[in-house]
């Protein structure tokens, strides 16, 4: 699917997207609202259940090919994944840059503690896995 058949979706994000996948972006270079990015691309395109199988195999090969694969962290690249998807869900015409603007809380690198304590999120279990937040639910989405 091209950029033309995914309203909000531009050439410049195709090209992200090929650029990350391909492994053209360094490690150094690819930040929070990045991987937030990563995400409204993929939701857009594919929906949010694909989005969440590609999204967390993109970033496992992402940081295993920069000698990170130690650092991924499954509960919070899923949590990212739904709180991009709930601001989609809201605002579905607005483009990413228009998204973070209605939804600044998305940049707010803090947001999965208001639900998960850091020792939950901090654990092994958390981030070979999904786990529950312990602080507080999430919302429906």
């Amino acid at each position: 699917m091209d950029a033309n058949q995914v309203p909000g979706v531009t050439a410049a994000d195709d090209h992200f997207l090929a650029a990350f996948t391909a492994g053209e972006i360094a490690n150094q270079d690819f930040h929070h609202r990045d991987h937030l990015r990563l995400a409204w691309i993929q939701i857009r395109r594919i929906g949010l259940p694909r989005a969440l199988e590609a999204v967390t195999a993109a970033i496992r090969q992402f940081a295993a090919g920069h000698g990170h694969g130690d650092r991924y962290h499954e509960t919070m690249t899923r949590f990212w994944l739904l709180v991009v998807a709930m601001g989609i869900s809201r605002h579905p015409t607005l483009a990413f840059d228009e998204l973070l603007a209605a939804e600044p809380h998305l940049l707010d690198k803090n947001l999965p503690y208001r639900h998960w304590s850091r020792e939950r999120m901090g654990s092994e279990d958390a981030r070979h896995r999904w786990l529950e937040p312990d602080l507080r639910l999430m919302p429906a989405s």
